[in-house]
């Protein structure tokens, strides 16, 4: 009754969603209700999808689900005479066999897994370790040739563990890199590619919970399941052995074993830092259990009219982490807000397109990818493998976490700044009554964590919002509240759950505006670019030949 009820509110509250002033809402923009939203997150964030988990059961109801929903809608298959996109990827459970032993010269300590360390190995192998491992701190273990900055130089790590720190210099030193605003090179993604580039056995990251913005209770989480990878010809054997994380005050112990002052977590934000090797050996055995199989990506596919050669994208993932360790009870991973309501979103943008009296003249795919949380695999995949021609596809628009904390004022374009995606956003915005700005806190390296990423590093133009924080009805500091309570209580943990006194009007409002500016994308003629300095414009530009 209570969502019949809300439903029936949105309904009839839908002539002013679009606007906070004057603005008179259009009848494009009347498609967008919430209705198709409501109904649809009720289904993906239900405990019959089980935390829609990659190679699960529940991911076999997801991806059936939103197939049939788009074959309802009357949209084509979008990978030829499929709605499907195969990606291949291999699903390894690590589980360390004992402690994580740090040996010094004349004493040792032992680390708890979950607690004090977690650890993981890529490697296809169904047994790993590291024996004695001489560990060397390499500060933030960055090679960065544009910022002058290479913590590896001279340095030797073959067959050896590297100790490194999150995030980048610049979070503590805003002459430096990109200052609070997160460089790829801060990303925990990076330190192990990097680390693995160098030769390293080992690669262990120091966490930090301001710096890395979550704490450990999210590390332990994702790192305490098994972990999805994209499949490799070498079966992953160029990556490090192990990859793990300490924390903070283990890592202090290191340092005092060591005999070194923790005082070198400052200096390695110095230019001229030499790493230090810290005479402790490491050990640690895995064992693997390693499935190999194929996720999907799902694909449907609306033709243009004129242009039909041109492509918009709207993506969501669709996966969540399935069922993992019991918190109060509860081992369900919903995901109701990351990412059932990109995925639900996704349909209702769907549903409105369909309903337009005029079609677009640009056709629009709409993509739910598989594997976001395990490293945004099935983006990668596709970025990679692209169905549709990269230097064809215009844009894309890309939602991931909608919240229901009603009307905002505000709206948060990721990456702001980055491409003429603004200038759209910033109009229908006006409109709207709002306002964009970029992220509060660039130092999360949020451009680098969601699935647009992927289309942006080959070059396509991509918009990622996130919910602003000045809530209508209560201010900006409820609105930061709401946000601290999802990141501190809900985010990756299975209190995400959907509920039918979600108050949507806030998701129904952003929805419109994505909507619109994708209609705008799909009627013109221009493609939109990157701006200047922009690390993304010489990509794109080659693939159109400039």
């Amino acid at each position: 009754m209570k969502l019949k009820l809300q439903l029936i509110a949105l309904l009839g509250a839908s002539s002013f969603f679009a606007g906070c002033g004057d603005k008179a809402e259009t009848k494009d923009e009347s498609l967008i209700t919430g209705k198709e939203f409501a109904k649809h997150i009720a289904v993906l964030a239900s405990d019959s999808l089980e935390g829609r988990k990659p190679f699960s059961e529940g991911e076999v109801k997801t991806i059936n689900y939103l197939k049939t929903e788009f074959e309802k809608l009357g949209l084509q298959p979008g990978n030829g005479d499929s709605y499907f996109q195969k990606v291949p990827l291999v699903d390894i459970m690590s589980k360390p066999t004992g402690k994580m032993v740090f040996k010094g010269a004349k004493s040792n300590i032992e680390l708890n897994y979950l607690d004090d360390f977690v650890a993981a190995s890529r490697r296809v192998r169904e047994k790993v370790d590291l024996k004695d491992s001489e560990m060397i701190f390499a500060g933030y273990g960055i090679v960065a040739p544009e910022y002058g900055w290479n913590d590896y130089a001279g340095l030797d790590v073959k067959g050896k563990t590297v100790v490194v720190l999150v995030n980048d210099p610049g979070f503590w030193d805003s002459t430096l890199f990109k200052g609070k605003t997160m460089t790829y090179y801060g990303r925990w993604t990076y330190k192990f590619e990097e680390a693995a580039r160098q030769g390293a056995a080992g690669v262990i990251i120091i966490h930090d919970t301001k710096p890395a913005s979550y704490n450990w209770a999210v590390v332990r989480s994702g790192w305490s399941k098994s972990k999805l990878y994209l499949q490799a010809e070498d079966d992953n054997m160029s990556r490090a052995a192990v990859e793990g994380w300490i924390t903070m005050e283990s890592a202090k112990k290191l340092f005092q074993l060591a005999g070194v002052s923790d005082t070198l977590l400052q200096a390695a934000g110095k230019k001229g830092f030499k790493p230090v090797p810290l005479k402790v050996n490491a050990s640690i055995a895995i064992n693997n259990t390693i499935k190999k199989s194929e996720s999907n990506n799902v694909l449907a596919l609306l033709p243009g009219t004129d242009k039909k050669d041109e492509y918009i994208i709207y993506s969501a993932h669709w996966d969540h982490f399935g069922k993992g360790e019991p918190i109060n009870g509860d081992s369900i991973y919903n995901g109701a807000a990351d990412n059932a309501s990109g995925t639900a979103a996704l349909l209702e943008l769907a549903h409105a397109f369909i309903q337009l009296k005029t079609k677009p003249s640009r056709s629009i795919l709409f993509l739910s990818v598989t594997a976001e949380e395990q490293g945004l695999l099935g983006s990668d995949y596709y970025a990679s493998h692209p169905v549709y021609p990269v230097n064809k596809t215009v844009a894309d628009i890309n939602m991931d976490v909608l919240q229901p904390f009603g009307r905002m004022k505000d709206i948060i374009l990721v990456g702001k700044g980055q491409s003429e995606l603004d200038a759209y956003a910033d109009e229908v915005a006006k409109k709207q009554g709002r306002v964009t700005r970029g992220e509060p806190d660039p130092s999360g390296g949020w451009y680098f964590r969601s699935d647009h990423f992927n289309f942006a590093k080959v070059g396509i133009p991509s918009m990622y919002i996130e919910n602003g924080s000045v809530s209508l009805e209560h201010g900006e500091e409820w609105g930061e509240a709401q946000k601290k309570e999802y990141n501190d209580k809900r985010y990756h943990a299975p209190t995400d759950e959907y509920s039918a006194d979600w108050d949507l009007s806030g998701i129904v409002e952003d929805m419109q505006l994505l909507f619109e500016v994708g209609s705008k994308l799909s009627n013109e003629s221009t493609f939109p670019g990157w701006k200047e300095g922009s690390e993304f414009k010489a990509i794109r530009d080659k693939s159109m030949g400039k």
